[in-house]
């Protein structure tokens, strides 16, 4: 059994889920081809924005970034959404890189100087870093008088949107990343339930762990 298990088309439709757990109350079913289909009905894109630091650019950069981003919103789904994830920033990679020149530094000076660096990131992480990003989100929703849509349908209109999302978000000089893999969407929405869990663990951790579990249960009861 893995994440994707969960939210997999595969499972039957009567399901029963243990009480209180995420599964039951998680209005998701699946996700396919980067994009989520919903319990009731809805399909929906999520796509990732990397932005751009607007007060560093010149006056002339600045009119051309409201002008595109406008023309953006008139042509935008009604029901489109910002959302912004964000997380303390994960320093630990670079405390440990200084961790490693303080135990080769033979200058005393230096030493201290490295020390202090560290001293510094730790109380700012503590206080102020932080790692915000950002996405848009929109869905097709289909409607109740009209003819029966299929997922091909759902994928042509929902993909459309990301295309031209894509053209005049780019024209404001933000880069959209193409969001097609199922697994981005698993460790996003991870990170998401699991705020504090996901800094140690990843997906990947966790379905190895539920097969373990699985199979101990298994050959505990004779399975």
């Amino acid at each position: 059994m893995n994440l994707k298990d969960i939210f997999s088309k595969n499972k039957a439709q009567d399901i029963e889920y243990y009480e209180d757990s995420t599964q039951k109350w998680l209005p998701i079913k699946e996700f396919r081809d980067g994009i989520i289909v919903m319990k009731d009905g809805r399909y929906v894109k999520v796509i990732e924005i990397l932005p751009v630091n607007f007060y560093l650019k010149s006056e002339t950069e600045q009119q051309n970034i409201i002008y595109y981003y406008a023309s953006y919103l008139k042509i935008a789904p009604d029901n489109m959404q910002i959302r912004v994830l964000t997380q303390k920033a994960d320093i630990s990679t670079y405390l440990d890189r200084l961790g490693g020149f303080l135990e080769t530094e033979n200058n005393d000076e230096c030493r201290n100087m490295i020390a202090d660096e560290m001293n510094f990131v730790e109380r700012l992480s503590y206080n102020v870093a932080v790692k915000k990003r950002f996405f848009i989100a929109f869905d097709f929703t289909p409607k109740g008088f009209d003819r029966a849509y299929t997922f091909e349908d759902a994928k042509r209109y929902l993909e459309n949107e990301e295309y031209k999302a894509r053209r005049y978000l780019s024209q404001c000089g933000m880069e959209v990343l193409e969001v097609s893999d199922d697994a981005f969407l698993t460790d996003l929405f991870f990170a998401m339930i699991n705020k504090q869990t996901s800094k140690a663990m990843k997906p990947g951790q966790i379905s190895g762990m539920y097969d373990e579990i699985q199979d101990m249960d298994s050959n505990f009861y004779g399975g």
